[in-house]
C-alpha cells in the first residue's frame, strides 16, 4: 500500500510538473506570433475532422458525453454483475456471502436503472432549453 501511494505521487507531481513547463512555454510561442497577420486559415482551420461543431443536437458535443459517460456506466455495470454472480457462485451458502454477493447485483442493477434515469433527464432538459432534439428518432 505505500509503495502505491508512493508511485501515485509521484505520477501526479510528474504531471504537475509537465503542466508547469508547458504553460511556461506556451506565454513565448505565443509571442512568437504574429497578431496583426491573424491566424493562417482563420480560427476553423485548428479544427481537426470529424470534430463536433455544435453544442447540442445530433452528433453535437453534450450527446457525445452522455454516449460515453453511458457506456462507461454500462460496462461497469455489466462488470458489477459478473462479479456479483461470480460472488454468489463462490459463496458456498454461506448466510452473510451470499447476502453481500445479491447486494452486489442488486447495487448493479440499480445503478443502472438510475443512469437510464438521468440520461432521460438530462435529454429532457436539454430539449427544453436548446429547443432541439438531442438524438433519438422520432417516429
Amino acid at each position: 500500500m505505500k509503495q502505491f501511494i508512493i508511485s501515485t505521487v509521484a505520477v501526479i507531481a510528474t504531471i504537475a510538473s509537465l503542466a508547469l513547463i508547458s504553460s511556461a512555454l506556451v506565454p513565448e510561442a505565443a509571442q512568437a506570433f504574429n497578431y496583426e497577420a491573424g491566424a493562417p486559415g482563420g480560427v476553423e482551420s485548428a479544427r481537426g475532422t470529424g470534430v463536433p461543431t455544435e453544442i447540442s443536437g445530433d452528433g453535437g458535443v453534450i450527446q457525445q458525453i452522455i454516449n460515453i459517460l453511458l457506456f462507461i456506466i454500462g460496462i461497469i455495470s455489466v462488470i458489477m454483475l459478473i462479479i456479483g454472480g461470480l460472488r454468489y457462485v463462490v459463496s458456498g451458502g454461506k448466510s452473510d456471502q451470499v447476502t453481500a454477493a445479491k447486494n452486489t447485483i442488486l447495487y448493479a442493477i440499480i445503478g443502472l436503472v438510475v443512469a437510464i434515469f438521468a440520461y432521460a433527464i438530462v435529454r429532457f432538459v436539454v430539449e427544453a432549453v436548446t429547443g432541439n432534439s438531442t438524438g433519438g428518432t422520432n417516429v
